[in-house]
């Protein structure tokens, strides 16, 4: 089968911790033995999410200091680079006969889209409310209140066209495992024949549902740090959705900035595919590819 394993921030950085290189590379080293492991079977595209990455990045200064305002298209791409490489390096070292390539991705995005006039997605991290006034001077950062103090939130429009999408279709078909839309891509605005950078971050599970589309993949994988979706979230998480349709997971409220996009991405993969999608766990990697775990999400 043609995949798409879209990895969620678990996979690369532990939740709700400070980023830290030495500890994304144990968890990519053990992403990357669960996708080795399916390599002899199927041609696989590799997705990520890179929100932690992105806001370390774009907060870079030295201690004390404000940091400086790169722009975001700059970040998705250095971001994207940095993880598909520990990905691709530890694939390669666990499926040396594997031809893997990592795949810089720009993904056209609306100029007119209504996510720009209300940033609304979280990244980097979490700052003393003390500093709101000085960040928001300094780089006319939006920050929203959280728990310990406020975090930026920046846009996150729609993705309408993936660029590389040929160069994606053209290495699966030459057997190679693929890294692409990485942090979902960087976001770019058509200006005539011109492109230009757009001060954004696409969501990761709307870009590879997109993508998963594009190339004709059989099954959409989306990798969380729960075992599916659960009808009654966040507590006491009894009632898992085993199996269901785009129009019964269209009625479950599911929280906007976790299993929300999953959800949305998965049916969205589906209408269009009539195969199926699979929400879950990491570790259960073989068993949601054999819709044995998880949500499996198929046509109505």
């Amino acid at each position: 089968m043609r995949l798409v394993i879209a990895l969620g921030g678990n996979a690369l950085s532990p939740a709700r911790a400070p980023f830290d290189i030495d500890a994304q590379r144990h968890l990519i080293r053990d992403t990357a033995r669960h996708i080795a492991a399916l390599c002899g079977e199927h041609r696989i595209v590799v997705t990520h999410g890179s929100g932690p990455q992105v806001g370390y990045v774009a907060g870079l200064a030295a201690p004390g200091e404000t940091p400086p305002a790169f722009p975001l298209d700059i970040v998705d791409a250095e971001t994207d680079a940095l993880i598909g490489y520990e990905i691709e390096r530890e694939l390669r070292a666990r499926a040396p006969d594997l031809p893997t390539a990592t795949l810089l991705t720009m993904i056209e995005v609306d100029a007119d889209d209504p996510a720009f006039a209300a940033p609304d997605k979280p990244i980097g991290p979490v700052y003393p409310a003390s500093r709101q006034v000085e960040l928001q001077r300094a780089h006319g950062w939006m920050l929203h209140p959280v728990p310990g103090g406020v975090r930026r939130v920046v846009a996150s429009p729609r993705p309408k066209r993936i660029l590389e999408v040929a160069a994606v279709r053209a290495l699966l078909d030459a057997g190679h495992l693929v890294i692409a839309c990485g942090g979902g891509g960087i976001p770019v605005i058509r200006e005539g024949t011109d492109l230009r950078g757009a001060e954004a971050v696409i969501d990761k599970d709307r870009a590879s549902a997109l993508l998963a589309r594009e190339i004709a993949a059989d099954a959409l994988l989306l990798l969380t740090d729960v075992d599916g979706v659960y009808r009654d979230w966040p507590e006491p998480m009894t009632d898992r959705v085993a199996e269901t349709n785009p129009a019964s997971l269209g009625t479950l409220r599911l929280a906007a900035g976790s299993m929300g996009p999953k959800a949305e991405a998965a049916c969205d993969f589906v209408r269009h595919s009539g195969t199926f999608a699979a929400i879950g766990r990491l570790d259960d990697l073989p068993r949601l590819v054999a819709r044995q775990a998880g949500t499996i999400v198929v046509s109505d």
